[in-house]
């Protein structure tokens, strides 16, 4: 029974995360506790025993007496996103070419293949997790008490933006995602030879390439209104 609870709360917890980064449970949306324990047949308090964690790890907040919400992307968590995340995809590449074990490398080659399949023939929720796993993999070889947290932290909100990225509407869009696919190659092989100052290198050349697509997911095409301000409704 005991290992049934946990085998439950796994399940949830993976598939809530899953949700979350790609936009099937949008930022700010309010979790249905109720629903989800009796989805689950989990009980109130291991239910939110796997609340808790997700609020740990940055994928929900946890409100006094109002229940769990998707973690929000306002514009100032979006602004600080796109401050930050040069700086720690710099160092956990880095890192990662000083630290990787022969045995990551592989993992990273085969989560690199299960991206150029998903490219292929998946869905843009599927190629943003195989993205997902793949940077996963190198903050693992990184392996930075400090550092890893900020990345996980980091990953949940470039999951989410990346679901227009790998979304493409032109062809200079779906151009780039050829790019990011190349472009894991080249991080692949700067990891494995310990090359650390072109893995910090490909850090800044993979983030500049999809660092653009905010305006699509904050400002959908079509809609020609700068941010911060708000439509004048025409005098009657």
């Amino acid at each position: 029974m005991k290992d049934a609870s946990k085998t439950r709360k796994a399940e949830l917890h993976n598939r809530l995360k899953a949700a979350i980064m790609t936009l099937e449970l949008r930022p700010g949306a309010d979790l249905d506790e109720a629903k989800l324990s009796e989805d689950t047949g989990l009980s109130r308090t291991p239910l939110r025993e796997v609340l808790r964690q997700l609020a740990g790890e940055g994928y929900v907040d946890l409100r006094e007496n109002r229940g769990a919400r998707v973690s929000e992307m306002s514009h100032m968590t979006l602004r600080d996103f796109f401050l930050a995340a040069p700086m720690i995809y710099g160092a956990v590449l880095q890192l990662a070419a000083k630290h990787a074990t022969p045995a990551q490398i592989e993992v990273l080659k085969a989560a690199q293949e299960d991206f150029k399949a998903a490219l292929r023939s998946g869905s843009s929720a599927e190629r943003a997790m195989a993205n997902n796993r793949f940077h996963e993999v190198t903050g693992e070889m990184a392996d930075n008490i400090y550092l890893l947290p900020s990345f996980q932290r980091l990953l949940i909100d470039h999951a989410r933006i990346s679901m227009t990225f790998y979304r493409p509407q032109s062809p200079e869009m779906a151009e780039n995602v050829s790019e990011a696919s190349a472009q894991h190659d080249a991080i692949i092989t700067a990891i494995e030879t310990g090359d650390e100052a072109a893995a910090a290198q490909l850090a800044i050349d993979h983030w500049n390439l999809s660092r653009d697509r905010i305006e699509l997911f904050v400002m959908p095409a079509g809609l020609d209104v700068p941010l911060g301000t708000v439509a004048r409704k025409t005098p009657a």
